[in-house]
């Protein structure tokens, strides 16, 4: 089997939107579907649900997007990497030609912040 295959394999099936869809979702509803897909390595839980997106801001005339988040510690595997690779996923929508990412640690990231799909996906629930 192929690298290629197996990426393909791993991603899963690409679902196209219909036409036009992309275009009548805001630019900050795109940007959460980015999150909603961005996965914490150790966590099998997406790091919207777990809590680790403190906000989303999008100016959509201005195709601005400033994103704070956190993880779930400073000593995360993925602190340095996840920033900059969220950031490249969300410049890449159409509309958009700014994006900040704000990684902060104030208020620390706890299990308190799973949303209840998160909590019922670890079996907390």
């Amino acid at each position: 089997m192929t690298d290629e295959f197996m990426e393909k394999f791993v991603e899963g099936p690409q679902q196209d939107a219909p036409a036009g869809e992309a275009a009548m979702t805001s630019i900050k509803d795109q940007a959460i579907g980015i999150l909603m897909e961005t996965y914490d390595p150790e966590i099998p839980v997406n790091i919207y649900e777990l809590g680790l997106i403190y906000g989303v801001e999008a100016d959509e005339e201005a195709g601005k997007v400033d994103i704070t988040m956190t993880l779930t510690t400073p000593m995360c595997p993925v602190a340095d990497s996840m920033p900059g690779e969220i950031q490249e996923k969300v410049a890449a929508l159409d509309g958009v030609n700014d994006v900040t990412v704000d990684l902060v640690w104030e208020p620390p990231w706890d299990m308190s912040m799973l949303s209840d799909a998160a909590k019922l996906e670890l079996g907390m629930m």
